[in-house]
């Protein structure tokens, strides 16, 4: 069962990872591409490019490998880069619930000019 008590951050790797790898795949990963360390009270959550499955790596006194998939449905994740996305529990949660985490803004931020 995912314990995410002690955990302070969540990064979600934007784009698609080849699942096939396992947890010292994931580490290499997390090391060289995302240039985060593995070891912090974070998880790491990398989707495959179907975007129908999830493993989300977790170090707790050693590494935990989780594994989600959704069986009639899609994860909406970002494809688009390769950098890593920091986001709460909560915006997690929705992840695995298969909702959408918004990685940009569909309005338009509210320009002073536009009242005066």
């Amino acid at each position: 069962m995912l314990n995410i008590d002690k955990i302070e951050t969540v990064y979600l790797a934007c784009g698609y990872t080849d699942l096939r790898k396992s947890i010292d795949g994931l580490v290499m990963i997390v090391q060289n591409q995302l240039k985060l360390n593995p070891f912090e009270k974070a998880l790491f959550v990398f989707c495959n490019k179907q975007m129908d499955k999830l493993k989300i790596l977790h170090f707790d006194e050693g590494f935990w490998l989780y594994y989600h998939r959704l069986e009639a449905n899609r994860f909406k994740c970002s494809t688009t880069t390769e950098e890593a996305l920091k986001v709460n529990i909560e915006e997690l949660r929705w992840l695995l619930k298969g909702y959408e985490v918004r990685t940009v803004s569909k309005f338009k931020p509210i320009k002073p000019s536009n009242y005066f």
